[in-house]
């Protein structure tokens, strides 16, 4: 793959470029493929990971602002959870918010896709004069930014997701939203708040997306790499199975301590918290600092599958798409790619 040179991904997404020289930039039929391929596997990744992450929401919104000692304990687990969720809500309350979450996906690998290569070959070019080369800081950094601008553009649609799933009429924990779907929820806290509304906690998305991206894939492909050189594993499944698996944990420990903020900001009724660090200021004054990994278990349960599913069948997608292309594209159109 070209796109392993270095100590990076000059992709947000595992793209399979055969090539025998490198080259400036991605094509347009190139990235269309990595776009296609990415969204059919983050979308697949979400229908078989979403209730981990349901229960992960409630875990990390159990208990809040409560003294040790003084916490309920509904959920206690990533199986315990999914099984009182199940018996008491049945599998809709485990899927609630689904839509959501796939539109979050969307918007997020198209933002990752449409800004990370231009900014990547952009700095290269600058800093190391030649926008082919790749360099773990730069691929670091693009990978951070691209993914920021992708929580952003997704922020409304995961505030609304995480109100749906945090709500129970049998076990509730933090404040309860009850919203209808997520077109009333989108109505009623625009209604109510305005455009802000629909961004509130948008800062604690961007940390928590940036530093996941920014570790995500490079951790994958550095840890392909490894495995290639010194266990003599082969381009295939079970590379990009063990490869997945690495990056998958070290993302969920970077981005875990943000991503229960960003849950209790999104859920927040009024101005509970001002900010980013009130929140986490608060949390650890009143819970104690393992707060921060409250659900933990349930997030490394979701993003480990969510992962692997992801980048695999990214790149196992890719593969049947450019097949896909030789077959029905004329030569002409291959030939630029």
């Amino acid at each position: 793959m070209a796109t392993t040179a270095g100590y990076g991904c000059s992709s947000p997404l595992p793209l399979t470029i055969e090539s025998s020289a490198p080259r400036a930039s991605v094509t347009d039929l190139e990235l269309s493929r990595a776009f296609i391929a990415g969204g059919i596997a983050a979308c697949g990744a979400v229908t078989a990971t979403h209730p981990f992450e349901t229960v992960k929401i409630r875990m990390q919104l159990q208990g809040e602002l409560q003294s040790k000692g003084h916490q309920p304990h509904h959920y206690r687990g990533p199986i315990h959870g999914v099984s009182v969720i199940i018996r008491n809500e049945g599998v809709k309350g485990i899927y609630r918010s689904i839509g959501c979450a796939y539109i979050y996906q969307v918007l997020l690998n198209g933002c990752r896709l449409g800004f990370y290569e231009p900014m990547r070959g952009t700095l290269a070019q600058v800093i190391l004069k030649d926008s082919t080369k790749q360099n773990l800081g730069i691929n670091m950094f693009c990978g951070a930014s691209s993914g920021m601008i992708g929580a952003a553009a997704g922020s409304p649609f995961f505030l609304v997701k995480t109100r749906l799933q945090s709500f129970s009429p049998f076990l509730p924990v933090g404040t309860q939203h009850r919203y209808r779907n997520a077109v009333d929820g989108m109505r009623s806290i625009y209604s109510a708040e305005g455009v802000r509304g629909l961004y509130r906690g948008v800062g604690a998305a961007m940390i928590r997306t940036g530093s996941g991206s920014s570790v995500q894939l490079p951790t994958y492909f550095f840890a392909k790499r490894r495995l290639v050189r010194h266990l003599g594993m082969e381009e295939g499944a079970p590379l990009h199975l063990a490869s997945s698996t690495v990056s998958g944990f070290v993302a969920c420990c970077f981005m875990h301590p943000p991503d229960t903020i960003m849950s209790r900001l999104y859920n927040q009724n009024g101005n509970l918290y001002k900010g980013v660090f009130d929140c986490l200021g608060k949390t650890i004054k009143t819970e104690g600092v393992l707060a921060v990994y409250k659900g933990f278990l349930p997030h490394l349960a979701r993003i480990l599958p969510h992962t692997i599913l992801t980048l695999s069948l990214a790149e196992q997608t890719n593969k049947l798409m450019r097949k896909l292309e030789n077959r029905i594209l004329p030569e002409s159109a291959l030939s630029k790619a």
